[in-house]
């Protein structure tokens, strides 16, 4: 048998593995985010970018000639930057955090029908809203899209637990199985909307079904940001019981953990997270699915690890997937939601086939 200090020499060795995996994430993603803020159809030399900034914060005169530039830079790509790190981190906690829940590796934050929610309501509005169009003030009618949004994503994760929970006691499986089901309802609603749309609102709803990081502005990031952030660093507390639910409900409880509530907790969190960020991004799909499996294939199955490697991973690969978006047809700009799902896809069917034993 294994002595408690053979236990420690192992917890040890995996917090050290941890530590360097998650230096090397962090510079992935600091030297992806300084490539993104340089490509583009007009690219941006480091040396220019960094005089630009410094412009931006009065450290420096601000030279009249750069303007065009420091607005591409200040105005677009930096807040895609920031828009693209919390999108990647947000889908891919969700994706640990619903793997664990559900204690299935194929589990994903569309499992709980918050995606689609949001985006039938998005829909909903892009196709049958325009009556409202002329009651609306500006400001407002900037963001009725992702407050429709966001709102469908809650609703359906809300009416998806009810159906999941009673006496007070929440049955993963059927939660699961509720999601399966709302899913198709709300896939249904898409397809009747997009039959009844108008060309104009057609393209519209298909580049944000698709999903897209362009177009985000400091005022909507700074309004979503915290929120989705903050969502992220609570879910990231529920490592320890996570990891206990690896045993089993019954093993978590005489652990002490109070699972029903945490269950209600994850799930809320969850809805929140993703909601947000459909509601900016439109549907971005695999990013919770790859992300989460391939960071427990590296690091083991210590939910402790997985949510911060999970969350930079998940960063580094939606900023490269909207890199390659926007350079790949310069002008012109594919939907990121392509660009994932071309990743994506393989990867779950190399994971069924895995399961099966083909590999």
């Amino acid at each position: 048998m294994q002595s408690v200090a053979d236990f420690a020499l192992i917890a040890h060795r995996q917090a050290q593995k941890t530590a360097v995996a998650t230096g090397i994430a962090v510079l992935a993603l600091a030297a992806i985010c300084l490539v993104t803020i340089h490509a583009g159809a007009i690219p941006i030399p480091p040396g220019t970018a960094t005089q630009l900034i410094a412009q931006q914060l009065g450290l420096v005169p601000a030279d009249d000639g750069m303007q065009a530039l420091r607005t591409i830079l200040i105005d677009i790509r930096l807040p895609r930057v920031g828009l693209g790190i919390l999108t990647g981190a947000g889908l891919a906690v969700a994706g640990v955090t619903l793997q664990g829940l559900f204690r299935n590796p194929l589990a994903d934050p569309g499992l709980v029908g918050v995606s689609t929610g949001a985006a039938t309501a998005a829909a909903a509005f892009i196709v049958l809203g325009w009556p409202l169009f002329e009651y609306l003030s500006a400001p407002l009618l900037r963001h009725a899209l992702p407050i429709a949004a966001f709102a469908g994503g809650l609703v359906t994760t809300v009416l998806i637990y009810a159906v999941a929970t009673r006496e007070g006691r929440t049955d993963v499986a059927t939660l699961l199985l509720a999601g399966v089901a709302i899913n198709a309802m709300a896939a249904a609603c898409i397809g009747l909307l997009v039959f009844l749309s108008a060309e104009n609102e057609l393209r519209d709803l298909n580049f944000w079904m698709l999903g897209s990081l362009n177009g985000v502005t400091w005022e909507r990031l700074l309004v979503v940001g915290p929120l989705v952030l903050a969502a992220i660093v609570a879910l990231m507390r529920f490592g320890k019981l996570l990891n206990a639910l690896l045993l089993g409900e019954t093993e978590a409880r005489h652990l002490g953990f109070d699972v029903e509530r945490a269950k209600r907790w994850m799930v809320m969190l969850v809805a929140l997270t993703v909601g947000a960020i459909v509601a900016m991004t439109g549907a971005i799909g695999f990013v919770g699915l790859v992300v989460p499996h391939l960071v427990r294939l590296m690091m083991g199955a210590d939910h402790r690890a997985l949510y911060p490697l999970s969350a930079l991973l998940g960063a580094c690969l939606v900023l490269l997937a909207d890199l390659f978006a926007r350079t790949i047809v310069v002008p012109a700009e594919l939907p990121i939601g392509i660009v994932t799902s071309f990743l994506g896809g393989p990867f779950f069917l190399w994971l069924l086939l895995r399961q099966k034993g083909a590999f």
